[in-house]
């Protein structure tokens, strides 16, 4: 379990999620199904649900699991939604694409449990921070081309969206293409040449970004990840994509510092459950019919 003291959410609930008759993966389940009556003014057509947001966990491809996951699993979890993390398969030993092929399986799962896991009514997520946010992006890609299933939106932190590893943000951190943990990820993650410029393993490089779901992006100043960051929200603004930025003052030690179980809790902890706050209450209005509130 995750050993977060600071952490006021349910206490999260192991499962398994089946990808077909011989293979399944393991998840973690933060958070719970919205009890709370709708606010004066709502539209009472729909049934209370909590936004449900499938999370994929840091670790550059080839670390990490359930428990380095907690940090921001919680956190979605604090912010008002349920949160199916899950254990994807990791490089070297499966590289590109089984991680994303994993993650839509679970996404296409986790809207099948909807109903039990969130409410009927729930709208579906996907969220990720630095490995994990290049993983929800490409399953958010590949949701839109499958068509399935809908989704509400996308919550990348310090993702890692682009093989390049060559923007000033990064030479800064200095990091680059020798012993650098994001490159060696890189070179682990992608099987051959032809997979770095395949749109579901490097996002940032993408030709075609319109029609996915409305968009959260977060970093911080002291981000390695800062620049693809930006760069990415302004292709996405430019395909007619819903965007929101937000950047967070150093410092954070990110995306490092998603890795890391805190005995307290980090100081960029609260902004980030705020903003985290407000987008997904937005969500639940907009599903509910509520008039828009006043600035």
């Amino acid at each position: 379990m995750f050993p977060a003291p600071f952490s006021r959410s349910t206490a999260p609930i192991d499962d398994q999620i089946p990808l077909d008759s011989a293979r399944s993966l393991q998840a973690r389940i933060y958070g719970q199904r919205s009890r709370a009556a709708a606010p004066p003014g709502a539209a009472s057509g729909r049934p209370l649900a909590s936004p449900l947001v499938l999370h994929f966990h840091a670790g550059a491809f080839v670390s990490g699991g359930l428990d380095s996951g907690g940090l921001v699993a919680g956190l979605l979890a604090e912010a008002g939604a349920v949160v199916v993390s899950i254990d994807y398969p990791l490089a070297p030993a499966q590289p590109f694409p089984a991680a994303v092929e994993a993650g839509h399986a679970a996404l296409e799962w986790a809207h099948r449990q909807r109903s039990r896991l969130a409410g009927p009514a729930a709208n579906l997520w996907v969220a990720g921070e630095e490995a994990g946010g290049n993983l929800a992006a490409a399953v958010a890609a590949m949701a839109r081309d499958q068509q399935r299933p809908p989704l509400a939106g996308q919550i990348l932190l310090s993702p890692m969206l682009d093989t390049c590893v060559a923007t000033a943000s990064l030479r800064k951190a200095q990091a680059g293409p020798v012993g650098c943990r994001w490159a060696d990820g890189w070179h682990d993650y992608l099987a051959g040449p032809d997979d770095a410029i395949h749109p579901y393993a490097a996002p940032g490089r993408a030709l075609r970004l319109a029609g996915l779901p409305r968009t959260l992006l977060i970093t911080s100043e002291d981000d390695p990840m800062r620049d693809e960051t930006h760069a990415y929200a302004e292709r996405l603004r430019k395909a007619g994509v819903a965007v929101e930025q937000t950047l967070l003052p150093a410092p954070t030690g990110w995306p490092c510092a998603f890795m890391q179980t805190p005995r307290a809790e980090p100081a960029w902890a609260a902004p980030l459950r705020e903003t985290l706050r407000r987008l997904l209450s937005a969500d639940q209005a907009r599903s509910r019919g509520d008039p828009p509130t006043a600035a």
